[in-house]
């Protein structure tokens, strides 16, 4: 996650350019870990990461052997929980788990369509001590239904976000933005200021579930490049006029090094001291500072990494899953510097960025290790003097039967 907010203050704050120099970013001993609680959904979105939709789903972990789970997290100092689906709510003892959680002391967010969200609802929502509640929307109006598949879903998912910020919630929207609904992002920035809604995450599409299957829909590198501006100069203004607005932003780690270049052309005397912080920040995270844990109970690199599973929680602890060295995938995603192909391979903010989402590499070529086509940067922008071409983004094909999961 490249927390946007957090940078640009680092640019806009006028402490002077000869204060101490940076320390090395405090890292938790274990990761955040995104926990897909349930599979069912009332929904079916078309970048639906777990392909969940509106059925039950056997073999997923009971309550008891979620509190052993949890148990066995806070132990191994996994500082947050993000409770997600599926839709979370539709779990009957979601808040018995979420109560429990804040017990141990976790920081807990709740990942929600919204919908389900009336006034009822928000109230135990609040009762339950989320610190975070992050709803989701794809645009405004018909296009977030569109993208939801369910006429009626944006009056609903708005109307759930006004009872939790009416709640005294910490609430956010998140939008994964496509080439189909890029152009609603300046809707969804200004719907934002209008509800007095404080944070806004923008997910670049990655490809898995559905999102695999219309990854032809993903944006074109020219729309991200304009989407990031526009954030950028929100972000800018907010700042300046003192205004409480966080932007966030997941799911390509291009996005530091492209603000990198805007900060060199804005506050050129800061954008050696913001690199160094760049660098503290480290880029993507898989397998490292974040964790997924699906609705089985099967652990991942992270959400987007569904095809591979480095163990089951049922089977062994979480903290000796994590913790095996012998994994070759999660002892390639903690390599620093990555070892990668193509593009990235030959770029020079690697340390920036760390080489990006590897999922996408995967999903177009088999391969995790080579260049991720969602990088949006030029040659010239990355640095990079070799020729060739780029990874192209191809349609989706089903796989054969057999083929390799990793």
């Amino acid at each position: 996650m490249f927390r946007i907010t957090e940078m640009m203050r680092a640019l806009v704050d006028p402490k002077p350019l000869d204060s101490p120099p940076l320390r090395p970013a405090r890292r938790p001993t274990g990761p955040v870990v995104i926990w897909n609680l349930i599979r069912r959904c009332n929904l079916a979105c078309k970048h639906c990461y777990s392909l969940s939709s509106d059925r039950d789903f056997p073999g997923e972990l009971s309550g008891a052997e979620v509190a052993s789970v949890m148990d066995d997290l806070r132990a191994f100092g996994v500082p947050a929980l993000i409770l997600s689906g599926g839709e979370p709510l539709l779990r009957p003892d979601i808040f018995d788990i979420s109560r429990r959680a804040k017990s141990l002391g976790f920081y807990v967010g709740l990942s929600s369509n919204g919908t389900l969200i009336d006034a009822a609802m928000a109230g135990r929502v609040a009762a339950a001590g989320y610190d975070y509640v992050g709803i989701s929307l794809d645009g405004i109006g018909a296009t977030h239904d569109r993208f939801r598949r369910r006429q009626g879903a944006f009056d609903r998912a708005l109307s759930g976000i006004r009872h939790c910020r009416d709640r005294g919630l910490k609430v956010g929207l998140r939008f994964t933005m496509t080439e189909d609904n890029c152009a609603e992002l300046p809707a969804l920035l200004d719907l934002m200021e209008r509800e007095g809604i404080g944070k806004f995450y923008l997910s670049h599409l990655n490809y898995a579930g559905r999102g695999n299957r219309n990854r032809g829909d993903d944006t074109a590198h020219d729309s991200a490049r304009r989407a990031m501006d526009l954030l950028f100069e929100r972000c800018h203004a907010a700042l300046i006029e003192r205004r409480e607005a966080e932007f966030v932003t997941g799911n390509n780690d291009a996005d530091g090094v492209y603000f990198l270049h805007w900060a060199e052309r804005r506050y050129p005397a800061r954008a050696g001291r913001l690199r160094a912080r760049l660098a503290a920040w480290g880029g993507n995270s898989s397998g490292c500072g974040v964790a997924n844990i699906d609705n089985l109970g099967n652990v991942h690199p992270d959400t987007m990494w569904w095809h591979y599973s480095l163990g089951n929680v049922r089977e062994r602890p979480f903290s000796a899953i994590w913790s095996d060295p012998s994994d070759p995938v999660l002892r390639r995603l903690r390599e620093r510097p990555r070892a990668i192909g193509g593009r990235c391979g030959e770029c020079a903010y690697l340390d920036i960025c760390n080489g990006n989402t590897r999922v996408r590499a995967f999903q177009l070529t088999g391969d995790p290790w080579l260049e991720d086509p969602g990088c949006y940067l030029s040659d010239a922008e990355i640095g990079r003097t070799g020729a060739g071409e780029r990874l192209r983004v191809t349609p989706y094909s089903k796989p054969r039967r057999g083929a390799a999961a990793a």
